[in-house]
């Protein structure tokens, strides 16, 4: 009978982590796999030889990839002890340790990438994690929840997955999105000598489509703020929201949600985007203030009633985004609007009409925090597309 038993081992200087390891035993010969597994020992539970794995805490993360990692280990040395015990041969405890060292270079996507993700969050790049784990439930909606090796993802595969998303109507900067992340996480394997390099993303589409720019005109800009909703809560909070972005030179919701009070100071509202990390001065104005005045105080130093409570503060971004979204579709509707509002067009919007009040794009870069007017360019590029459409009408009229 051949068993395998999950140790801590403590370190000898105090305060310091100690070192998860395997015992295996066959025949009673034991063996031991000292892992690269760091916990210290209330991170441990002895009685139950496993991890103490807590909902909230700095080392959550740390330590939900610690018993992830622990449990793939397990299964692979399953994976072993059945293979050989299917040999009908003798074998020594040293061979299984000798193949688990083997092995262990070996790893499946789903696994590799729940790991960056994981390292992604460590690293407390949230939105990125979440852009990442979005891709990969995409993937594994494809493979119908089977795991592949790293060393099987080929051409075809790609190929096969990007035909998948078509058929389902997936957006093309979609599919780009997802097959830019699968493509940036395979490397990063290649990277770690994990696999080798085999171009799987060569023959699928990793560009960017041009869209329909979501602009509003001033008018319907005014339009959506002089709406009577004060009988309809949710829609006139959806609406404040996206007025407070308009009147802040389009602010993204998420920074939005984690401005704090001691953010405004003499008249001025200062924050950092924490998309670039670049900092922003925004002059106070009367019209911010009084969405302000609307909503009770936030005890937890949150300037708007976005995240209420010091608990799940991303969570709580996360729905309240997809409420006010879902209001201003309801919003839309309401004033006939063919395009769908967002938060983002607000964004858009402010840049379309600093535009068209012929302010320089220098200006309208720095107001909106971009990191250079190239990208200031992509959201205004189609707003010229009118003067076009003008120009190839006058000369469709002349052939009439």
């Amino acid at each position: 009978m051949t068993t395998v038993k999950v140790k801590f081992r403590p370190s000898t200087v105090e305060g310091r982590p100690g070192t998860i390891v395997y015992f295996v035993t066959h025949r009673r010969a034991v063996r031991q796999i000292t892992t690269g597994y760091k916990v210290f020992p209330h991170e441990w539970d002895d009685k139950q030889s496993s991890l103490v794995v807590t909902s909230a805490g700095e080392r959550t993360a740390v330590i939900q990839a610690v018993a992830q990692r622990i449990r793939r280990d397990m299964n692979r040395l399953d994976k072993i002890i059945n293979g050989l015990n299917s040999g009908k041969r003798a074998f020594a405890t040293d061979e299984i340790v000798r193949l688990f060292h083997e092995t262990e270079r070996e790893a499946s996507f789903f696994e590799f990438m729940a790991e960056v993700i994981l390292q992604l969050e460590r690293l407390g790049k949230e939105r990125t994690a979440e852009n990442y784990t979005t891709a990969l439930n995409s993937f594994k909606r494809f493979r119908n929840g089977n795991d592949i090796m790293l060393n099987e993802i080929d051409s075809d595969l790609m190929t096969e997955y990007e035909a998948y998303l078509k058929s389902h109507d997936v957006a093309m900067n979609t599919v780009s999105f997802y097959n830019r992340i699968l493509r940036a996480v395979y490397n990063r394997a290649v990277e770690k000598e994990m696999t080798v390099q085999r171009y799987p993303f060569k023959h699928v589409y990793t560009g960017i489509d041009k869209t329909v720019k979501r602009a509003l005109p001033l008018k319907i800009i005014r339009r959506i703020k002089e709406l009577d909703l004060s009988l309809k809560s949710s829609l006139d909070f959806a609406r404040d929201m996206f007025l407070f972005s308009f009147y802040t030179r389009g602010m993204s919701f998420i920074d939005m949600a984690y401005l704090k009070k001691k953010d405004l100071q003499n008249g001025i509202l200062s924050y950092r985007r924490r998309k670039t990390g670049q900092q922003l001065f925004i002059k106070w104005e009367k019209s911010m203030q009084e969405i302000i005045d609307k909503y009770p105080a936030n005890e937890n130093g949150y300037l708007l009633p976005i995240i209420k409570t010091d608990r799940n503060e991303r969570l709580q971004y996360r729905n309240a985004l997809r409420l006010v979204n879902n209001k201003l579709k309801e919003i839309s509707v309401s004033i006939g609007l063919q395009a769908k509002l967002t938060m983002y067009v607000s964004r858009h919007s402010w840049a379309s009409i600093a535009k068209s009040q012929n302010i320089p794009l220098s200006v309208i870069s720095a107001g909106m925090g971009h990191d250079s007017e190239n990208t200031t360019q992509i959201y205004l590029a189609s707003l010229d597309n009118s003067t076009i459409h003008k120009a190839n009408d006058l000369i469709l009229k002349k052939l009439r």
